[in-house]
């Protein structure tokens, strides 16, 4: 093959010039290889529907039933948010306590003869920080599954009807 065939198609052809078959050049077989993903990425979400399809329709009866549930689930979660909350108002309490004890010690007091800060103590106030910082970032993950909740059940249940062709 010639040097500036070097990745291009060729053609292979026989004794009377009639072609018997195409080896692909780099842009032919890029092209292919591109077109084939795309092809098994789109057979791939088609599946997934049809099987998110099935189980919407065998899992539930009604619309009604998976509003039913959706709400049982955004109570769950409203219910665990309540109790972290509380949870958080027990901890800043205990904070605010720790901090007034801290206070009476070197390096917080300006009493000259304050002892130094009992090691136990900075560390139940480090770890009360740090408790209310896990709780905090839990109300956010709970505020963040009742929206994905919400949504989910939003587009499953417009889904189902579409599937039902309800209104």
């Amino acid at each position: 093959m010639p040097y500036g065939c070097h990745g291009m198609d060729t053609e292979v052809l026989n004794a009377q010039g009639m072609v018997l078959r195409v080896i692909e050049g780099d842009q032919t077989r890029a092209a292919r290889q591109s077109r084939e993903a795309s092809e098994s990425k789109e057979r791939q979400l088609k599946e997934q529907r049809q099987q998110r399809d099935r189980m919407l329709l065998e899992t539930y009866l009604s619309a009604e039933d998976m509003q039913g549930l959706r709400d049982q689930r955004l109570e769950l979660l409203a219910a665990q948010y309540r109790a972290t909350e509380q949870t958080i108002v027990n901890m800043r309490e205990r904070q605010s306590r720790l901090e007034s004890q801290v206070a009476r010690f070197k390096p917080y007091s300006d009493n000259a003869n304050a002892p130094p800060l009992p090691d136990h103590l900075a560390e139940e106030m480090v770890n009360t920080v740090n408790s209310l910082r896990v709780y905090q970032e839990s109300l956010q993950k709970n505020r963040d599954e009742q929206a994905d909740v919400k949504s989910t059940f939003t587009a499953d249940i417009k889904r189902f009807k579409e599937l039902k062709g309800l209104r």
